[in-house]
Formats: C-alpha cells, sequence, structure tokens
C-alpha cells in the first residue's frame, strides 16, 4: 500500500535479466526489424491537401457487438488509442481522471476502489470487503479482485471504454454502477508491425522516473500472428518520511499511598519511538526509516498473444500476460508534519505479482456467432504496513499497553505483514444473431469463481511469548481466513426494429446463483484475551486449554468460524431507440444492477444483504456539421436500495452493514469538435445530487434490515453520498501544424474535481473533513516525422495539490481526536494527494 525510495547505498538490486527479458525482446524485434515491414510508412499528406476536418468513426464491443459509438444507447465514454497516447496515459491514474463519470479512492497502485455515476458509500476499502460496485475488464476477461482492480499498464492498448449505469443484464455482479473495459490490440496476420517508446521524467519535491516499452507483430502465416508487449516503469517518489520522535505518554499508580515514592508504578511504557538511526536503549527505539521521496514504484510486465484463423470462420486467441509492482513507503501525507511528509517508522512496502492466461474462441454455427471466453488470473500481495498510530492513540486515550516474556513494560507500536493470495476463474459462452436481421439477441451463459487466501499478521517487536498467538512469534492478534465468491448465471437481450433504422426496442434480463463463504481465524491469544468470543479464547472453549488438541486451519490455532450465503434473483433491461436520422438518435432506458451480499471478516457479526440499484435514464447520441461535432449525453435517475457500507469497527477491523436507502440524480455530457483540420476540441462533464433518502441510524434488525427510525441518526435523509463530486468536468484543445517537414502540435488539458465528502457519517465526517475542488492542467507539445515522435509534457502544470481522500489508521474517534496531543491539534488525518508537477520527455518510433 505504501511506497519509498531507498538510498544509494541500499538501493534494491536490478531486476534479473529473465524479467527483464518480454521488455528486451519487444523492444530488440521493434527496432531491428524495421527492415522486414511489409509496407512502407506513409508520408505525411501537406496541409493544403488535406480534406475538411472531421471525426474519425469510433468503434466499440460495449454490447458484446462491434458497433459505431454513436449507435450504442448506452452513456459511453471512450478514450481510443490515439488519445490515449496524445494524452500520455500510463496507468489508472492517468485515464479515470478524463471519465466524467468515474470517481475513485485509492491507498496506492493496486488499491483503487472505483464509483461509477456518485453510487458511491465510502468507508474502508478493504480486503476482506464488499465485492466492488464496478466491474473492471481486460478484453471479454474480469480483473477485479476484491481489494480492487489489477493496476494495468497502459500501452499498446486500442481503447478503455467506460459504461455508466447499471450493465446487470451482460455484465452481471461487478457493474451494479458500470463498468470499465481496457481492450487489447491483437495479432493481426496481415503485416508486421512494431513499436517503442522511451521516457524520462522528473517529479517536483521529488525524484526522477522513466518508463521502457515496446511491442512487436510479426505474422507467422497467413492465417496466424503473435503479439509481444514488454514494459518496465519507475515512478519516482514524492513524499517524504521525515525525521521524527514520538514520545509515548508516562502514567505511574502510587499505589493508594502518595507519600511513600516506593509504592510508586509505571503503568505505560513511556519511551521514544524514532524513525532516525541511532542506538536502541530500553525507552528508546531507533527503526532508522526516515527517507525523502519515500514512494516510488518500479513495474515490469509483458504480454503475449496468439492469434489463429482456422478457417473464414473460426479463430482461437490465447493470450498470457504477467506483472510484477513493487510500491514502496506510502502515498498519504499528514498535514501536522508538512506538505507532502508524513511521520512512520516501520516498513511500508507492497509486492503485487499477477498474472493471467486466457482463451478466446470466436466462430461461426450458420449465421450466428459464438463466443467463448475463459480466464485465469493468479495474483499474490505482499504487505507491510505502519500500524503504529494505533498503538500511540489508543495508548494515549486509553492505556493502551504491551508486555514482554517478564511482564515488563514495552514499546505497544505495532505493525502489520499481510499475505493475499487471489485465484480467479471465469467462463463464458456467448451466442449472437446476424446484427443486419429485425430481431436479433445476444445470450451466453457466465460462471465464475474467485477465491482469496487472507493472511493479516499484527505484530509487535519483543511481545511476550504467553501472550502472542500461538505458533506466530511476536504476534498480538491474527486474520487467517479463506474466502470464496462465486456466480453463476444466464443472461440475454433481445431487440426488435419496430421501424427499420428508426425504432428499436430491447429487453434483457439476467438469472443469477451466487455462493459466497468465509470462514478461518481471527483474534487475539488467549493469554491475551481470555474471556473473547473469538481468537483462542473460543479454540479453548470448544477444543481445551492445550493446543495441540486444537484442530490447525492453515497454521492458525482453530477454525472460529464457517459461514456461507447464497441468493438467487433475477435482473432486467428495456430500452427504447429512435434514430431520428442517421446523425441523431434518443433512446430511454430502465435497468437494473446488483451487488450480493456477504461475511464479515469478523466472523462473529450477521452477513450484510446484497444492496440494488435501478436506473431510469433519457439519452441522445448526434452528429453535426458533417460529422465535425458529436454531443452526447444522458439524464437519469437512480435509487440505491440497501447499500453496503463498511467502516472501521472494533479493533479496527472493517465491518459492513446495509446503511439505507439512497437517490442520485444526474446529468452527463460529452462533446467532441473538429473545428479545424488543425484544430481538434473535446470537453466532458459530469452533474450529481447523491443523497440519502432515508436516516442512517447504523444499525439493522435482526433479519439485517437497516433500521431508519431512529432519534439520533448517524447520518440524516437527504445527507449527500462521500467520494462523487456535484461536478467534474474536462477539456482538451489539440492544435496540429506543420513546420517544414515535420508535423507538430501542441495541447493542453484541464480536468476540474468539485467538492466531496469524505464520508457518509457526520460525526467522522467533520474529524476527516471535506475534500476540497481541485484543478489540474497537463500541456504537451512535439514534433514527429516518418516514423519517429518526440514529444515534451507537464503533468499537474500549476503544482496542484488534489486531495483524493482522508482517512485514519484507526478508527476516526480515537486517531482523529483533537486537543488531546499537542502536536497533533486536530488529530493524525492523512491525505491523499494526487502526482505534483511532472516534466517529461519521451521519444517513440512505431514500424
Amino acid at each position: 500500500m505504501s511506497r519509498h525510495e531507498t538510498k544509494r547505498s541500499e538501493r534494491r538490486k536490478p531486476p534479473s535479466s529473465f524479467a527483464r527479458l518480454p521488455l528486451t525482446a519487444a523492444i530488440y524485434l521493434a527496432v531491428g526489424s524495421a527492415a522486414f515491414a511489409q509496407e512502407a510508412t506513409p508520408v505525411p499528406t501537406p496541409a493544403a491537401e488535406r480534406e475538411a476536418a472531421t471525426l474519425d468513426t469510433i468503434t466499440v464491443t460495449a454490447q458484446k457487438r462491434t458497433e459505431n459509438l454513436q449507435k450504442v444507447p448506452i452513456s459511453l465514454q471512450v478514450l481510443g488509442e490515439q488519445k490515449l497516447d496524445e494524452l500520455n496515459v500510463t496507468d489508472f491514474d492517468d485515464y479515470v481522471k478524463f471519465l466524467p463519470s468515474v470517481s475513485y479512492q485509492t491507498f496506492g497502485p493496486g488499491f483503487a476502489q472505483i464509483y461509477m455515476r456518485g453510487v458511491a458509500s465510502g468507508g474502508d476499502g478493504n480486503h476482506s470487503g464488499s465485492l466492488p460496485s464496478v466491474g473492471v475488464y481486460l478484453d471479454e476477461q474480469p480483473i477485479t479482485t476484491i481489494q480492487g482492480p489489477l493496476d494495468l499498464h497502459i500501452y499498446d492498448i486500442s481503447r478503455v471504454e467506460s459504461l455508466a449505469g447499471p450493465q446487470g443484464t451482460l455484465y452481471g455482479a461487478s457493474a451494479q454502477a458500470g463498468a470499465l473495459r481496457i481492450i487489447t490490440n491483437k495479432p493481426d496476420p496481415s503485416g508486421f508491425e512494431a513499436g517503442y517508446g522511451l521516457e524520462a521524467n522528473s517529479v517536483s519535491h521529488g525524484g526522477t522516473g522513466y518508463v521502457a516499452e515496446g511491442f512487436v507483430n510479426i505474422p507467422l502465416a497467413d492465417n496466424a500472428a503473435i503479439r509481444l508487449v514488454g514494459w518496465q516503469k519507475k515512478d519516482a517518489g514524492y513524499i517524504d518520511n521525515k525525521a521524527g520522535d514520538r514520545q509515548f505518554p508516562v502514567r505511574i499508580d502510587d499505589g493508594g499511598t502518595p507519600a511513600d515514592p516506593s509504592d510508586d508504578t509505571q503503568t505505560s511504557w513511556g519511551g521514544v519511538l524514532t524513525n532516525r538511526n541511532c542506538t536502541s536503549t530500553d525507552l528508546l527505539v531507533c527503526t532508522g526509516r526516515a527517507k525523502d521521496d519515500y514512494n516510488d514504484v518500479e513495474t515490469t510486465g509483458a504480454r503475449l498473444a496468439l492469434k489463429v484463423d482456422l478457417n473464414e470462420n473460426w479463430s482461437i486467441t490465447p493470450t498470457i500476460m504477467g506483472q510484477n509492482q513493487v510500491s514502496n513507503g506510502n502515498f498519504a501525507f499528514d498535514e501536522n508534519v508538512g506538505d507532502l511528509a508524513l511521520n512512520h517508522f516501520y516498513k511500508e512496502r507492497s509486492d503485487d505479482r499477477w498474472w493471467q492466461a486466457a482463451l478466446t474462441v470466436e466462430g461461426k454455427i450458420g449465421n450466428f456467432d459464438l463466443t467463448y471466453n475463459f480466464a485465469h488470473l493468479k495474483r499474490d500481495v505482499d504487505v507491510d504496513s505502519d500500524y503504529n498510530d494505533y498503538g500511540f492513540w489508543y495508548d494515549t486515550l486509553y492505556s493502551y499497553n504491551a508486555y514482554d516474556a517478564d511482564d515488563n513494560l514495552i514499546n505497544p507500536s505495532q505493525y502489520i505483514q499481510g499475505k493475499d493470495g487471489y485465484k480467479k476463474d471465469s467462463h463464458e459462452l456467448r451466442l449472437a444473431s446476424p446484427s443486419e436481421n429485425r430481431l436479433r439477441f445476444v445470450a451466453g451463459l457466465f460462471w465464475m469463481t474467485q477465491k482469496h487466501d487472507i493472511q493479516q499478521r499484527y505484530k509487535i517487536d519483543g511481545f511476550g511469548p504467553q501472550y502472542s498467538i500461538t505458533g506466530w512469534p511476536d504476534t498480538i492478534w491474527l486474520t487467517k481466513q479463506e474466502r470464496e465468491d462465486h456466480d453463476e448465471a444466464v443472461f440475454g437481450e433481445l431487440s426488435y426494429d419496430f421501424i427499420p433504422d428508426v425504432l428499436t426496442g430491447t429487453i434483457g434480463g439476467r438469472h443469477f446463483r451466487s455462493d459466497n463463504s468465509l470462514k478461518g481465524f481471527f483474534g487475539f491469544s488467549a493469554g491475551w484475551a481470555p474471556s473473547s468470543t473469538y481468537g483462542e479464547a473460543y479454540c479453548v472453549s470448544q477444543f481445551g486449554a492445550d493446543p495441540a488438541a486444537w484442530p490447525a486451519f492453515n497454521g492458525a490455532p482453530c477454525t472460529v468460524f464457517d459461514k456461507n450465503v447464497k441468493e438467487s434473483g433475477n435482473l432486467g433491461k428495456a430500452n427504447l431507440t429512435w434514430q431520428i436520422t442517421p446523425t441523431k438518435m434518443v433512446y430511454a432506458t430502465w435497468s437494473e444492477g446488483y451487488r450480493p451480499g456477504g461475511l464479515n471478516r469478523r466472523g462473529t457479526l450477521p452477513p450484510y444483504l446484497s444492496d440494488y440499484l435501478t436506473n431510469y435514464e433519457l439519452g441522445w447520441k448526434t452528429s453535426w456539421a458533417d460529422n465535425r461535432v458529436t454531443f452526447n449525453g444522458s439524464v437519469f435517475h437512480q435509487e440505491w436500495k440497501d447499500f453496503q457500507f463498511s467502516i472501521l469497527g472494533a479493533n479496527g477491523l472493517t465491518e459492513i452493514k446495509n446503511a439505507n436507502q439512497a437517490s442520485i440524480d444526474g446529468l452527463e455530457m460529452e462533446l467532441n469538435w473538429a473545428a479545424t483540420y488543425n484544430l481538434h476540441l473535446s470537453a466532458g462533464a459530469s452533474f450529481y445530487d447523491a443523497k440519502l433518502t432515508a436516516n442512517y441510524c447504523g444499525f439493522t434488525d435482526d433479519a439485517g434490515v437497516p433500521v431508519t427510525d431512529c432519534a439520533d441518526p448517524e447520518a440524516p435523509d437527504g445527507t449527500q453520498l462521500p467520494v462523487t463530486p456535484k461536478f467534474k468536468g474536462n477539456l482538451i484543445a489539440r492544435y496540429v501544424f506543420d513546420i517544414g517537414a515535420f508535423q507538430a502540435y501542441v495541447q493542453g488539458a484541464g480536468v476540474h474535481v468539485g467538492d466531496r465528502k469524505s464520508d457518509l457519517r457526520i460525526a467522522e465526517r467533520e474529524i476527516l473533513g471535506d475534500l476540497p475542488s481541485y484543478t489540474t492542467v497537463d500541456f504537451s507539445a512535439g514534433i514527429a516525422k516518418d516514423s519517429w515522435a518526440l514529444d515534451l509534457f507537464v503533468s499537474n502544470a500549476f503544482d496542484e495539490r488534489a486531495t483524493i481522500s482522508r482517512f485514519t489508521n484507526c478508527a476516526e474517534s480515537v486517531c482523529g481526536a483533537s486537543g488531546v496531543v499537542p502536536e497533533y491539534p486536530n488529530g493524525q488525518v492523512y491525505t491523499i494527494t494526487n502526482q505534483p508537477r511532472t516534466f517529461g520527455v519521451r521519444f517513440s518510433q512505431k514500424f
């Protein structure tokens, strides 16, 4: 979850030759094989001979068919390959800011919670939290794990599609509020193609980074080709872990005789923790973790795809790809310490490794298109987190303490060692009738299972073995659990042209069944919490006092709980589309989406229920002035029932409850204008009114139904939902021109995000504070000739400090307590921000 940049003398060893092989091969083949290109690079057309300005046709597959964007009756935003290149998009943060319907929270690469159209409850994102409400897909394969989607490096990507609103009938549970689809470029047997890019960049207040990437498309025969893509990237750090000390409280118990000091007993450690390099003593602990530019990231990955056309009707495309992303330090700063700075004391690092194998089979049965998609994803994430705040604030407010083997007081600071293992398998079989038929359909079967092996180990150095979890030295708390989420469905959509090319009706449905389970161990040792109803105390109550007699669970002392929840249901969709003219269309849609219920990480709590989203929408797709202008948009009303809300509960554990009812009213618009051949303008905007429509009392009845009638609700009816702004918009202007034989351009891109709320609950919102509005501006310029291009860019040109989210490391009322500790007058609240001003230069070639 966090990053830091090591000192020169402590830098990690460079990646092995094997790790660099895919990138090296891709760039080598791209450069070295230019002479074998089957077609010469076309010579640019002189400005005087160019045709009048028009907008390119954008092809999408959002409805499981290949269609013109302007003919698809969905609120759909698309960033094509050219636009991704023009905006210098390399990762999730880069492209999501240009999608007005999307909001997000993040704790660093690979740990994003994505929201669309204001369907956001905020709360605490967690490895055993709710399933996402927005699905992320790589081609046809879902790549969203329970903790967040893969943070895929964006290169050699055909387009990014953003489908706003419930996509329940075609995409199921993972697309309650919408879906993001990343579509790769496929192997092409028609000709050789290759390219590479090299970038160097420098971050204000931080370090330097680079990007090296390349691809090659090699025909193997008239009917077969492979495509190899590789990348190596370093993101510079910009958060400083400042040298600092933390004084723990000193408490003396006089034993009831103040006149006799010999009776005084110290009841709190009272020592000093420092992140400086020094020599530790009993009451001074030195960790040596202070470092500037703390949060650097290194990413290495590759993708290999093969396409074979078996005959004119059938083809197979197997793909394998993987990525290793090491993030150091932390992406938040503490305003008590300073801008882009914090004081942390223990190791902070995330090692995110994943690979995915996929297979797509496409063919025809008569005139019907048959598609089969399979994907297997394996992801392993090792995380080290500083959890010192928990020990410090609970010690300060509630006399929290810790002891060694001799029951002497020791430094109670905690840190977390987490290991999360994910496996995800999905199958989809889909049949589509010819798109030119007056009556046509898409129908299919879907099956998916995702497993999550959870290990969270909360440690205190020197913690007494009599208080540690059996078999886990220095461990005060252990979460060792297995989670499995299974989903299967039958789905379909049927369309009929009441008036061909003019009026079309569509109905859709999905019948689903889900089976979600969670089992394992959580809690303290019997020596530390003998009266607990979970942890080792539960093992003692069920199996006796001898740990050797306990039935171990994956190395944990025993199984504290084993639960599952099953459900089935139906989702529907209805759409009416009127093609007023060949270039102007309006539509009306009713659609539904859902998110399955599940089980709490604290297994003794009751399960949480499914939540449902119903959408009523009117939209338009229009083209004007001989396709020089497109203006698309939609207005909608959404009703969100019994939505799932995650909070940090007792012991810093996530608790998920059904909050209540909410509604979201919105307007989304997108404009593209080819003003002249040289000047292109585009703009996008979204306006949302997202609020509760009933009180959130903070608890449910015995059946799990949210209670709305209470004297002092945690969030009253009418409260604005968190995370999503009332307005988000962007404006992009690009001007191209010739300088002799060179093509040149200048570009500006601005993004504005309005005020947001940090939390649903009023008390916690006041502690965390609101998330203020911000505006970022990017500039770029470049020249190109024949096959090469040189680009200069500055991102976040005015060094705007955006507030993405705010959080505390324990319950807000504890770690955010104001007026308790002088150095933290308003508590200890962290701010996740964007990357500061970044200058870069990029050279690229395509053959």
